[in-house]
């Protein structure tokens, strides 16, 4: 018997550890569905028998105009606009601008925040059959959710902090995000990406730490995993990023997270709730909070900032609904004291500063995360929209609309940015085209010294007269948010939730959109957002041959409106040139057409020149001074989209500016005409700017075959120039 012990033994050992390291090779190098690798989820558009090709036709979204008339409705009120389409025009008397109607018609709900957790709240609400406004005192996604590092991700530092701390908390929030990740990258595959993102080893020692750590990520991500992580030796690392130190570098690992555009992301869920019924209203400032005579909340005030900046007086109106939620970000504490002035803040505001620098400063595919900066901070330096994307920092902040980020911050960056990259690459402050600060809604810790140690987590409230917060949180976790937030939504307003019976054909098609079963639960982790059902990887080639628009432009479209590429290519114009023969670009250096332009004002709700070049196009985001430069052709086509006269032409010129500002326009720039730019002046830089903010060294005066001059004289090579005699 012990004979037979000792022969078993060894083996049922060898066969343990052969299962648990087979085991571990599945789950690292098991087959993975790549999100948006999969074919279009509708059939593409058909050739007819003269080879001319159908595009799709989607439905529209209501305008603004009615959008605001149904707000108006809620409360008992008949809109000028329902007047002059003959409803109950019996009830209105001329010269009447709003008048009672018998039958208030108010909301299940009101969301009070546009950003990603607002639009998150009305989609998922809406899917589940609920009557839902959503409302927003600037446009979607102005504030922190269009300022985030573009990441979909667990969070590698909120890991290694749950497992050195024994923090439970940090634990389930990247457990959490791993799992949203994947019903990101499933229901927006046109808007986000994997990205694999390589932490440089420069000791030996840290090869086996950062391995444990990245396939502990693997594990933890399981079937919601992208790809699995890998090692780099130091030659195949400095391959995948020539761009590397090669000083003291060991070698790489290499992980995977997702990558998305942000604000183009959130503009996409807000119009994905409009389709299915949500009011949907950017540009309008809720000014007060409205109560029973119990003191429960039973709606809002509001008004329309559109019509200030037409230069006209608006008339606060009343929206009625059985619950109101607060989903305000970084203003969450002021809707709060609106309902309460003496409630105490739970928000503790921390400015995060990026800087984007030109594309050569990273490869294409490939991000990098520096795990130990000089201060224990992390830094994540990106590929982004062809660019590249470096940040972050974290420090507590005050609140205002456009923060702008300071020198220091910007400096420390390209400090850290230089200590791992080839000393041969000169990391020049006139290679930042746009900087930004972003203010996240971080949820308060009193026992905290540091915002640093402040976990992005989520917290839900419920104040005494009713009005439902939800503050903190993370983009990666929005769809999360929003699901447990309507959850409580429904117990604490006693409303029911149904099935939606007219599901919106957002695809443009007759079929079911998506495999969702909208039967009054939430169901948001399937369904696809606006423009995602039609997209595919090779969508882009359909474009060129049906439009015959530039390679690098129809990518840009597919990528940014999944299938309503098709809509903006046949709104853009033509070239009148062999090719391109349509899409007449609004900066010569980015993959923006004028047809974005249009549709963001007809498709989108975009009403103000930041709208577009901010949000709709992130052109601001990627260079502030190409926006200054594209400002005259986005004003005069929103201008012709929206009738605006001289007067709001200067007012959006003037706002522009500003806003630039905050996206690191040089100050000199802040006073610039349009004349100026018109011209090429808001171009020119003097001695002091050109070091600051240029790209290029100042040019030579003279050439080689100058030679004949004598020393010391410098003829300017201008047409009067004797160089030129």
């Amino acid at each position: 018997m012990a004979t037979r012990s000792r022969f078993f033994r060894p083996l049922l050992y060898t066969a343990a550890v052969a299962a648990a390291g087979g085991g571990v090779l599945y789950i690292s190098y098991r087959p993975r569905n790549i999100p948006g690798s999969e074919p279009a989820l509708v059939p593409p558009p058909k050739y007819g028998e003269e080879g001319h090709l159908d595009p799709p036709r989607f439905p529209l979204v209501k305008n603004r105009e009615e959008q605001i008339a149904d707000l108006k409705r809620s409360a008992g009120v008949i809109s000028a606009l329902e007047k002059a389409k003959g409803v109950l025009g019996s009830l209105t008397g001329p010269g009447v601008v709003d008048q009672r109607i018998p039958e208030a018609e108010p909301y299940d709900l009101l969301v009070i925040g546009g950003g990603a957790t607002g639009s998150g709240i009305a989609l998922d609400a809406a899917t589940r059959g609920l009557k839902v406004a959503m409302v927003e005192r600037d446009d979607f996604s102005s504030g922190t959710s269009s300022k985030s590092t573009k990441l979909v991700h667990g969070g590698v530092r909120y890991l290694e902090k749950a497992v050195w701390e024994l923090d439970y908390n940090q634990y389930k929030l990247v457990k959490e995000a791993l799992r949203e990740r994947k019903y990101f990258l499933d229901t927006a595959p046109h808007l986000s990406s994997w990205l694999p993102i390589m932490i440089p080893i420069q000791k030996w020692w840290q090869a086996p730490y950062f391995w444990a750590g990245t396939k502990f990520y693997d594990f933890l991500a399981g079937s919601e995993g992208i790809e699995s992580s890998y090692f780099l030796t130091k030659s195949r690392a400095m391959d995948a990023f020539p761009m590397l130190r090669k000083d003291n570098l060991f070698g790489a690992l290499v992980y995977y997270d997702g990558a998305h555009n942000d604000s183009r992301m959130n503009v996409s869920l807000a119009m994905t709730a409009a389709l299915y019924g949500t009011t949907v209203v950017n540009h309008l400032e809720i000014t007060g909070l409205e109560k029973d005579a119990a003191g429960k909340l039973i709606g809002a005030r509001a008004k329309d900032l559109v019509q200030e900046r037409d230069g006209k007086s608006p008339q606060e109106f009343s929206i009625r609904a059985k619950g109101v939620i607060n989903a305000t970000g970084p203003f969450t504490d002021a809707i709060r004291k609106m309902d309460d002035q003496s409630v105490k803040e739970i928000v503790a505001p921390s400015s995060g500063v990026h800087v984007i620098l030109p594309g050569f400063y990273s490869p294409s595919k490939m991000g990098l995360i520096d795990p130990s900066t000089s201060d224990g901070r992390v830094i994540f330096f990106l590929p982004w929209q062809g660019n590249t994307i470096a940040g972050t920092t974290d420090a507590p902040t005050n609140i205002t609309q456009n923060p702008i980020a300071g020198e220091e911050e910007i400096n420390w960056i390209l400090s850290e940015i230089r200590g791992y990259l080839a000393p041969d690459i000169n990391v020049r402050r006139g290679d930042v085209l746009a900087a930004w600060s972003g203010i996240r809604p971080l949820v308060k810790d009193p026992k905290s010294k540091n915002t640093e140690s402040l976990v992005r987590n989520h917290l839900i409230t419920v104040s005494d007269s009713g009005l439902l917060t939800c503050a903190g949180g993370k983009w990666t976790t929005y769809r999360q948010m929003a699901e447990e937030t309507v959850d409580e939504a429904l117990k604490l307003y006693d409303i029911k939730a149904s099935s939606v019976l007219e599901v919106p054909h957002i695809s443009g098609t007759e079929r079911m959109d998506d495999s969702a079963p909208l039967d009054g639960t939430c169901q948001t982790h399937q369904v696809r957002l606006i423009g995602a059902h039609g997209f595919s990887k090779t969508l882009f080639i359909n474009l060129i041959q049906h439009f015959g628009i530039e390679s690098i432009v129809a990518k840009h479209l597919c990528e940014s409106y999944g299938d309503r590429a098709w809509t903006v290519a046949a709104l853009s114009s033509p070239t009148e040139q062999r090719y391109p023969v349509r899409g007449v670009k609004i900066s010569a250096l980015y993959p923006f057409i004028d047809g974005e332009v249009r549709y963001a004002v007809r498709h989108e709700y975009a009403q103000t020149a930041v709208d577009v070049l901010a949000r709709r196009t992130r052109l601001a985001f990627l260079n502030a001074q190409a926006a200054l430069e594209a400002l005259p052709t986005v004003i005069d086509l929103m201008a012709d989209e929206l009738k605006w006269d001289r007067k709001r032409k200067d007012r959006e010129w003037k706002d522009t500016v500003q806003f630039l500002a905050s996206m690191g326009l040089a100050k000199s720039k802040l006073s610039v005409t349009r004349k100026d730019v018109e011209s090429g002046k808001a171009g020119e830089y003097d001695e002091h700017e050109r070091k600051l903010y240029s790209r290029h060294d100042a040019p030579a005066d003279t050439m080689e075959s100058d030679s004949k001059f004598s020393s010391g004289e410098k003829p300017v090579l201008k047409t009067d120039s004797s160089v030129n005699k």
